[in-house]
This record gives structure tokens, sequence and C-alpha cells, in this order.
């Protein structure tokens, strides 16, 4: 609730931490995704975000200090004992991991994030949940941005306590969508609707 209220006075910056994770994945892909969707977000919200984002280790104290983090990649994943316990601790205090699979990191993510939540697994977030709906409407639920195996989007999450606390886009690629338009050449529209899909993610959230 105090987050919110920041947000609505305007006294708050939101950011979005970058998850560094070890394993050899490519974390850090997508270089220009994160600061062009919170641009998008200053723009059309009442969110005052940064003008980029700020790469994070779990084992960074810090790491409390963002309330939402995002991590992509095409390889492995892989989370320590510790940062096992530390994802516990952060997603208890009220944290948020939006996963964004840039095609290659599906089973080693799916295998790190049981182990964070062993009793609650990934199961799909059925179309009328808020998340496609908190700001655009996205009724057939996520939008496809990138082909991959050509298999439909998929939306899956984790909740803890009732709360979803991991949202994991599948065969989606929201992250190409939100880079700048010479990387990958989408049209105007696919861009669009992975902007319009991401503000919900970030605002779906802040409020919830």
């Amino acid at each position: 609730m105090l987050l919110l209220v920041c947000l609505l006075i305007g006294q708050y910056d939101f950011t979005i931490g970058r998850l560094k994770y070890d394993g050899g994945g490519d974390w850090y892909a997508n270089p220009s995704s994160l600061p062009n969707l919170l641009q998008e977000v200053s723009e059309r919200t009442n969110v005052r975000a940064a003008p980029r984002d700020e790469n994070i280790e779990v084992t960074d104290p810090k790491l409390f200090e963002y309330p939402y983090l995002y991590m992509t990649g095409h390889g492995n994943v892989y989370f320590t004992d510790e940062e096992v316990m530390i994802l516990k601790d952060y997603f208890a205090a009220g944290g948020f991991l939006h996963a964004d699979d840039n095609y290659g990191m599906d089973s080693s993510f799916r295998r790190e994030i049981r182990k964070v939540f062993p009793e609650s697994p990934l199961v799909e977030i059925p179309f009328d949940h808020p998340i496609y709906h908190v700001f655009y409407e996205f009724p057939e639920g996520l939008p496809k941005i990138h082909e991959h195996d050509a298999q439909p989007p998929q939306g899956f999450g984790v909740f803890y306590e009732d709360r979803l606390v991991v949202f994991y886009t599948y065969e989606c690629d929201l992250g190409d969508g939100w880079e700048d338009p010479d990387v990958h050449n989408d049209p105007p529209e696919k861009r669009e609707s992975a902007f319009q899909m991401g503000i919900n993610i970030v605002l779906y959230s802040l409020t919830h």
C-alpha cells in the first residue's frame, strides 16, 4: 500500500531490476527493451518511471529495493541454495518476478523456480485474470511477438498466499517487442501489443 501511495503522489521513481543469474544464460539479452518499456510506462500511466533498468544479483542487499524483477535469456538458469532462500524471502515480502523466455531458458527456468516454490507449481494463468485486463484488454491472453516454435503464447504463474508473485511468459518474447525498432524490424502493431502487455504486467505488480 505504501508503494502505491508513493506512486500516486509522484514521490517514487519506479524502475525494474534486471536479474543477473548464473548458469551460462545471457541474462543481459535485449539491452534496449527495459529502457523502452519504462519510457512507455512513464508516458502512458501515472507511474513516474526511471529512464532505465538496474542490473541486480539475488545476493545483493539492494534486491529488496526492487518491487519488480525481470529476467530473460536464451540459455541455462541456475540458483544456488543461498539464492533460493533469498528469493523465498523476497516473494514473501511482496516482490514480483516477470520471467520472459527469449527462447532457450524454459527447461532450466522451470527447474530453478521449482526449487523456490517446491509446493506451488507453475500454472497457466486464465484469460480472465486481471493481469490481462488491468490497463489494456487482452481477452485472449498474451500476444504472439516472435515465432519460436510456432506454438501459441502462454502465461504461467506461481501464487504465494493467493498473490501472483511470478509471471512467466512463454512462446511470446515480449522483450523482443520492446527493443528498438531496427533490432528485429517488428511491425508497429506488434511492438504496440508488446508494450501494452508490458504495461499491464507492471501495473498489475504494483497494485495487487
